[in-house]
C-alpha cells in the first residue's frame, strides 16, 4: 500500500469516528439541562412532536387538507371533517408564527400553538382533543373590543 494510500485511509477512518466522538461528549447535555425544559411539547397520547407540515398535521388530525395559503411565510391548509373544519398553518420560522398570533390577538379566541404551527378551529373545544394527538399548548387570545355577555 502507497503512503497516498494510507494517509487516505487514515483520512476516512478518522472522519468515520469524528460523529462518534462529538455525540458522546457530555458537557453539553448538562447545561441544556441547566438551560431549563424544552419548549417543545409532545402529545400526550401520541407520545410525538407533530412536525410544521400542513399535511402531516392533518393526517394526525384525521383529514386530508385543502391547500389555501402557499407564501413565503406561512402555508394553510383547510380541514373539513363531520365534526369540525379547521385551519392548519405552518411557518417556515418561529418569528413568523408570533407575528400571526400578534396580529389574530386583535381577533381573539383559541388556538392550538406549536413549534412552527397553529391549529384554529370553528369549535374551539375541538382543540383539546387535537392536542391529545399533535401536541401543542391551547392559547386564549383576548382580543380587543367590549367582552361578549353571557
Amino acid at each position: 500500500m502507497s503512503a497516498a494510500s494510507l494517509r487516505r485511509a487514515a483520512v476516512v477512518a478518522s472522519l468515520a469516528i469524528l460523529p462518534l466522538t462529538t455525540a458522546c461528549s457530555g458537557g453539553e447535555d448538562e447545561a441544556a439541562e441547566e438551560a431549563g425544559p424544552s419548549k417543545i411539547s409532545a402529545a400526550p397520547a401520541a407520545g410525538v412532536v407533530a412536525p410544521a407540515k400542513v399535511e402531516v398535521i392533518a393526517s394526525l388530525t384525521g383529514c386530508k387538507p385543502k391547500i389555501r395559503i402557499e407564501a413565503d411565510q406561512l402555508r394553510q391548509g383547510l380541514c373539513h371533517t363531520k365534526e369540525v373544519d379547521y385551519l392548519i398553518t405552518t411557518f417556515p420560522e418561529e418569528k413568523y408564527k408570533q407575528t400571526w398570533l400578534d396580529s389574530a390577538a386583535i381577533y381573539g379566541g383559541k388556538y392550538l400553538v406549536g413549534t412552527r404551527w397553529i391549529v384554529s378551529a370553528k369549535k374551539p373545544e375541538m382543540l383539546e382533543k387535537f392536542r391529545t394527538k399533535i401536541g401543542g399548548n391551547i392559547q386564549q387570545l383576548q382580543g380587543i373590543g367590549p367582552k361578549p355577555t353571557t
